[in-house]
């Protein structure tokens, strides 16, 4: 496993498929999708393995073939009792439950579950070891065992030779990598806990609404800027999970195997933000994703493989919450191509926000310029945030 497989926290990403009916006998038929499940796991073998630990105590994947979980479900919910879709506690509840208490070597590191609605739709849970997975990764998995199930052969393999992303020999980073210093805290002394009164939505923005932020984004004058009540002097940091597979030099494939995620990082003071105009911070962004060339990337990875000790730079609650923040985007994957014969899902979207400060961004299912933006924040941030969203 490379670096950035270690940098990985230990869960499994949760994500969620709703399917409508489309009058098949055969619709979401278990027997044949477990079928074809088993033959797609041959190309991607390493999902049916398990974790364990090296001679030196660092993670690999044991490719002992102990397969995947597949649960069946039934419930008198129907897919309407979501409502939008927002990655809450129900909506977790149609990803199974893992049991980690046996050790990392004792679960799977794919879990799946088909719940059947009252209202004859489906819902498909998927769970994937992010150890093992990013995003790319792991749809270019679900896609794939969807075109088997539709009839078609497997016509790009996943690509698994990971020493593609080996540090240099010897290690030489050239950056500071602030993505990896401890983040900023809240300069107050109230101690701030994990879990209190965080709430989770999602909120639709159309195409309308996105033209009028871009141009309110080149405007001189004062923002409208969102800093949740932050001091002026607060330092804010925002992560941004980067795709590196086309950064690096030569790129990797588009369908290598594993995580090549790292993190775009900002760090502005709250009242800059405040104060100065919207394209003071959209320039800030920019100028950080222009950063994250091949140069900064091998740099990342040399770094990592330099410290010793991986588990303090662990990202987690610690990290994105106030006043701090993570964003994740899918607009550009193909999370809406998993038709397994029956028709697309009409939803794909994360299964649960694991702290208060992340947020996806979602294409549109049906391709008209709109997204929406999932997010985890303070109960009392939540309403500004979305009283702003829709001022703007």
């Amino acid at each position: 496993m490379s670096m950035l497989d270690h940098m990985m926290p230990s869960f499994h990403m949760p994500s969620v498929y709703f399917y409508r009916p489309n009058g098949a006998d055969n619709f979401f038929n278990s027997i044949s999708l477990k079928q074809v499940l088993a033959k797609i796991l041959v190309p991607f073998y390493p999902m049916a393995g398990r974790l364990s630990l090296d001679h030196s105590g660092r993670l690999q994947i044991n490719c002992n073939a102990e397969g995947v979980l597949f649960v069946e479900a039934e419930t008198d919910a129907i897919i309407d009792d979501f409502g939008d879709f927002a990655p809450t506690p129900e909506l977790r509840s149609l990803v199974p439950a893992v049991d980690i208490s046996g050790g990392i070597s004792s679960y799977p590191l794919l879990v799946l579950q088909v719940t059947y609605f009252k209202c004859v739709g489906v819902s498909l849970g998927v769970g994937m070891e992010h150890h093992v997975v990013d995003g790319a990764s792991g749809l270019h998995f679900v896609n794939s065992w969807s075109d088997m199930a539709r009839g078609f052969n497997l016509t790009i393999p996943p690509f698994l030779d990971r020493t593609l992303l080996l540090p240099r020999d010897p290690p030489c980073p050239t950056f500071d990598h602030i993505e990896y210093q401890p983040p900023p805290t809240m300069k107050n002394t109230k101690p701030q806990t994990t879990s209190d009164n965080v709430a989770v939505a999602i909120f639709k923005i159309t195409k309308e609404q996105l033209n009028t932020l871009k141009a309110k984004s080149k405007e001189d004058g004062n923002s409208t800027y969102y800093t949740r009540g932050l001091p002026d002097d607060q330092e804010t940091q925002l992560y941004i999970a980067t795709d590196g597979r086309s950064r690096l030099e030569p790129p990797l494939p588009p369908v290598f195997f594993g995580n090549v995620i790292f993190s775009t990082t900002v760090i502005a003071l709250a009242g800059e933000l405040q104060s100065k105009p919207i394209w003071y911070a959209a320039s800030k962004i920019h100028e950080s994703l222009v950063r994250m060339d091949n140069n900064y990337l091998r740099s990342t990875i040399d770094y990592l493989e330099l410290q010793p000790d991986l588990s303090v730079l662990l990202r987690g609650a610690h990290t994105f919450r106030c006043p701090n923040l993570g964003i994740t985007s899918w607009v550009r994957l193909p999370i809406y191509e998993a038709d397994f014969g029956w028709g697309r899902p009409i939803f794909m979207g994360p299964g649960g926000i694991l702290f208060e400060g992340l947020s996806y961004i979602l294409p549109s299912s049906v391709n008209n310029g709109s997204l929406s933006l999932a997010i985890g924040l303070k109960q009392e941030h939540m309403k500004k945030f979305e009283k702003l969203l829709y001022e703007i």
